[in-house]
């Protein structure tokens, strides 16, 4: 019995992998979508659902110390659980190495492009599709409750004004004016008015719902077992549920793309960086605007159906351990901000591996070795931000079409050699 065959084959069917189905298919290809589980269950799903041109690269000057210095606290915002791995002391060491200002502004400017582009694209994708995810132009506001952490600030307000991203400064009567839900006594914050927000489980439940609508196919519970390849060629790809035929095929797994890219002899730069979420009832009191609380590294979300606290980064391997330790420090840390900060009952507490590279770029272009074979993955923190214009560039890798932005600085070939 010859195998099923699909015009475009898609590997993963979490923010990116939907995204980039629904951009084929309004270009007319035809698509299928894998996922080893149930769509949208992975790393999207938790997170605090902020659309953010405003973020920065996290290879920062002074990021090393800072990191050095959280190592010795197990609930820091921070975490590298001692290890011998290979992998991920390179991993740490290439970091390290672009903790400089030049590969930090170089980042920046390629990173603020994709996520502005992505931004409008993606504004549009849900008024277009018509996505129910409580979608919303908030704007987000960083804030800090010390004078001196807001003044070290003041490079990144500099720089993103440079780039082209909106931001105001306010000081702390103006920023509790903007958002009464904080405590008093703030020294200050950044208003970025250009970022918004969505439910993020919503979101890619709505893409998956488009995906189908639009005559795409999503194939659940059907992990990846292995290819079957022939002179640079992907013929087929092994599923639980048997063999599938492409035409092309486009991978984006996310946390797990190196362990399937292995299976290819691809050596993907991609560490899982864990991050926690905690969504509760919606507070009395809850934010009106998306809150980052800077000195603790917590990011606040409210939309009508509820209210969630997430962050932290923790480089602990595939650990499916739910660690109440940085639970808490979600906790402790909104409690110092806000007037209230938990709702009156949890509804979850989450975790999900954010597939981090080490130079904070995204990796998106033709795997090399391979003459159809794309890759869309390494979004790190960014994956619902960065998803619209991601689908955009694979869509004209796909299609044949001039590029619309450069797509050399996330091309995949950046790591060869």
């Amino acid at each position: 019995m010859r195998s099923p065959k699909s015009e475009i084959l898609i590997l993963g069917g979490g923010v990116i992998g939907l995204s980039c189905a629904l951009f084929l298919l309004r270009a007319g290809r035809g698509v299928t979508v894998l996922d080893k589980g149930v769509v949208g269950h992975g790393s999207s799903r938790g997170n605090c659902g902020t659309i953010t041109p405003s973020h920065l690269p996290l290879h920062a000057p002074g990021t090393v110390a800072k990191a050095l210095k959280w190592m010795l606290k197990r609930d820091a915002p921070f975490y590298v659980k001692p290890t011998l791995d290979p992998e991920l002391l390179g991993w740490m060491l290439n970091f390290a190495r672009r903790c400089n200002p030049q590969d930090f502004h170089h980042t920046a400017r390629v990173k603020s492009e994709l996520l502005l582009r992505s931004r409008e694209r993606l504004g549009a994708l849900i008024r277009d599709e018509q996505l129910d995810c409580e979608f919303a132009d908030s704007g987000t506001l960083y804030v800090w409750r010390e004078a001196q952490a807001l003044a070290a600030a003041h490079r990144d307000y500099l720089l993103l004004r440079e780039l082209g991203v909106p931001v105001e400064l306010l000081d702390g009567a103006a920023l509790r004016a903007k958002e009464p839900a904080l405590k008093d006594g703030m020294a200050g914050g950044h208003w970025h008015s250009g970022d918004a927000r969505l439910r993020p489980d919503r979101y890619v439940a709505e893409l998956a719902r488009a995906v189908r609508a639009a005559g795409g196919s999503i194939v659940e519970q059907s992990a990846v077992q292995g290819f079957r390849s022939e002179g640079g060629r992907i013929n087929a790809v092994g599923t639980a549920q048997g063999e599938i035929g492409a035409d092309e095929v486009l991978l984006a797994l996310g946390a797990w793309s190196p362990q399937i890219g292995r299976q290819l002899g691809l050596r993907l730069p991609i560490q899982p960086g864990k991050g926690y979420s905690i969504t509760y009832a919606l507070p009395r009191q809850a934010p009106r605007i998306p809150l980052v609380l800077q000195e603790r590294s917590v990011c606040v979300t409210a939309w009508g159906s509820g209210y969630r606290l997430g962050s932290t980064m923790e480089f602990s391997g595939y650990d499916s351990t739910l660690n109440p330790r940085r639970l808490q420090a979600l906790k402790r840390g909104a409690a110092e901000y806000l007037e209230e900060s938990e709702g009156p009952r949890i509804e979850e507490q989450w975790y999900g591996w954010r597939p981090m590279t080490y130079d904070d770029l995204p990796i998106i272009g033709r795997a090399p070795g391979f003459s159809n074979l794309t890759l869309a993955t390494g979004h790190g923190m960014l994956g619902v931000s960065l998803s619209a214009i991601t689908a955009q560039i694979v869509t004209e890798l796909l299609t044949g079409q001039a590029p619309s932005l450069d797509p050399l600085p996330c091309s995949p070939l950046r790591f060869a050699g």
